[in-house]
């Protein structure tokens, strides 16, 4: 079973919340997966995904805020 590792970026309360709950987040797993808090927008993005995408039963469309993922990138591993 995976486990949370760390968290890739900043903290929501560096990013602006004001209780620093409830807002988009990015761990690294010790699978080497990621997880991601988000917006579930499946229903509304899914007939929208382009023709070679597509996503099982069991996976969502999960949206996070261009600030979450950017100030992630400095730490998400190249390899």
């Amino acid at each position: 079973m995976s486990h949370i590792i760390r968290r890739i970026g900043t903290p929501p309360s560096a990013r602006g919340s004001a209780t620093g709950a409830n807002c988009p987040d990015i761990f690294e797993l010790s699978d080497g997966r990621f997880a991601v808090i988000g917006t579930d927008l499946t229903e509304e993005l899914d007939g929208k995904l382009p023709s070679d995408a597509s996503r099982a039963d069991y996976e969502r469309i999960v949206v996070v805020s261009r600030r979450t993922l950017i100030d992630a990138k400095g730490d998400i591993p190249d390899a």
